[in-house]
């Protein structure tokens, strides 16, 4: 296997910038101000989670179109994470730090202003175009700032910090709708971004230069329509069964209607999705694509996407089914729903240095063999799950699921961004990135329509509305559990780079 130069590594997506055995105080804080960034951005997204039931009822709109509010999001990152492949060159690490903050203090103060479901599912947009920018900059940043043999360890770190959020957003939410409002959620999550634009501001420094790369705007647009046909068709899935609580002659036009939305969608994505990878093809062959993807040909990068891609299918469907379920069906209250999530968020913070650690000398299959065993085997214990299960057990298997993914997300980032050369970090990211946006969005959307569709079935079967929404959560969770299969012979496949993993080839 040919050696990687590590004298020298890239900043923000080929510039080299010398990368030593140690980080300086000025990187460590680069790194620092990033992850705490982040942290702002995950305590947004967890906080809607629980606040999803609350939004139904105060704004008088369906569980299908209330997924919106995450799936909107998740979209809008899909959408721009594969522009930052192109933006991380063009543009200096300070500048896209102010750009991504900005505009996520911009959307959450217009969430927080929002009249209506409308103008809020516009401002989380926006929010999500700047966490789509933070994301991958963090990702790319530490893959060429940290080591080699010390990437699993600050993976380890990263996951104390983003762990945090998880923690303490369901909870918090959870309060502040028992108590003030859902408002109040991103009345607490702005002045914390405002703080982190400020010192970020004055204390992020640049790392290397620039390049003149130029973008392509006809791979944006071919992106976005692929991207955003793909889970547009997902969301109407629900709408095409018929399931909408009108008449029946109602029910049947909004049927055919969304059956066609459907195809339509679903073949505007295949058609442009198709484009875009032949423009890609294209473009790499000097130096010029928007998502380089020459990456896929690292057989470890591909695997890893692959189980990072069902894992995110799985797993962001599921929590997104979790709050509907116990404030629906068990009938508890949203701040009890928050802190049935809190135990598994603080069990992947606290474990998350030990996995680092685990991963820099033992590798991947050690932590991915039994970490997808668990989290399988947990998703089929929610299939269990009924009217009568205790708060006490789900607490438990939301616990233990934690420890699952807190065991496969470490090493499958780290894993499949080691597996690149250096100059094809940031393209990496972006993919990484998108993958998971795009299979969470589509696991959110799928799951939340299977939950209405069969309690919708089961109310006109005749059952109350309480067994019904049972029904709908035991489906949607078998439908999870099924997709985390996989997961378990890919744990077998992927493995730790080694430190001096050769470049992938150049094209010709």
């Amino acid at each position: 296997m040919a050696a990687t130069d590590t004298s020298a590594a890239p900043a923000t997506g080929g510039i080299p910038v010398p990368q030593g055995s140690k980080l300086t105080a000025a990187e460590n804080r680069v790194i620092w101000l990033l992850l705490a960034a982040a942290f702002v951005a995950i305590l947004n997204e967890t906080t809607m989670g629980v606040a999803i039931p609350h939004l139904i009822t105060d704004l008088g709109i369906t569980a299908v179109a209330a997924q919106w509010l995450t799936t909107a999001f998740m979209l809008t990152m899909a959408i721009v994470i594969p522009v930052t492949g192109f933006l991380l060159r063009r543009f200096t690490t300070r500048q896209m730090f102010i750009t991504a903050m900005s505009l996520f203090s911009l959307g959450t103060l217009a969430a927080l202003l929002a009249p209506g479901f409308e103008l809020l599912v516009v401002a989380r947009v926006i929010q999500a175009s700047g966490t789509a920018i933070m994301m991958p900059l963090l990702m790319t940043t530490i893959m060429n700032l940290v080591p080699a043999h010390s990437r699993g360890r600050m993976m380890g770190r990263v996951s104390i910090v983003i762990s945090l959020a998880p923690a303490i957003g369901p909870t918090l939410s959870g309060f502040l709708l028992d108590t003030v409002g859902w408002r109040a959620n991103f009345g607490v999550v702005l002045p914390i971004a405002l703080v982190s634009l400020a010192i970020g501001a004055r204390w992020i420094h640049n790392l290397g230069e620039t390049t003149r790369a130029p973008i392509d705007v006809l791979s944006v647009i071919l992106s976005a329509f692929g991207f955003g046909g793909l889970v547009y068709g997902l969301s109407q899935i629900g709408g095409a069964s018929g399931h909408g609580g009108g008449t029946a002659a109602e029910e049947a036009a909004a049927g055919t209607t969304s059956t066609i939305a459907l195809v339509v969608a679903l073949s505007v994505s295949v058609i442009t999705l198709g484009l875009f990878v032949w423009r890609q093809l294209r473009l790499q062959r000097d130096d010029d694509a928007l998502l380089d993807l020459r990456v896929f040909r690292s057989r470890n990068f591909t695997l890893s996407i692959i189980q990072m891609t069902l894992l995110s299918i799985a797993f962001f469907g599921t929590i997104t089914v979790v709050p509907l379920y116990m404030q629906y069906v068990l009938q508890v209250s949203a701040l009890e729903t928050g802190l049935v999530v809190l135990p598994g968020a603080l069990v992947m913070g606290l474990a998350g240095p030990v996995i680092g650690r685990i991963y820099d000398k033992r590798g991947t299959q050690v932590l991915l063999i039994p970490g997808s065993i668990i989290a399988s085997g947990m998703l089929w214990i929610f299939t269990t799950f009924d009217a009568s299960t205790t708060v006490w057990t789900i607490a438990i298997a939301q616990t233990v699921l934690s420890l699952g993914l807190a065991m496969s997300f470490t090493p499958l980032f780290t894993a499949s961004l080691a597996s690149l050369q250096p100059k094809f970090y940031s393209y990496g990211s972006a993919i990484l990135g998108t993958a998971q946006q795009v299979a969470g969005a589509a696991g959110i959307a799928l799951l939340i329509t299977i939950y209405s569709s069969v309690a919708a079935d089961a109310v006109g079967a005749g059952l109350d509305e309480i067994t019904a929404g049972a029904v709908g959560t035991r489906t949607a969770f078998l439908v999870a559990a099924f997709v985390s299969l996989p997961l378990i012979v890919g744990a077998f496949l992927i493995r730790k780079p080694a430190d001096d993993q050769g470049p992938v080839p150049a094209a010709h």
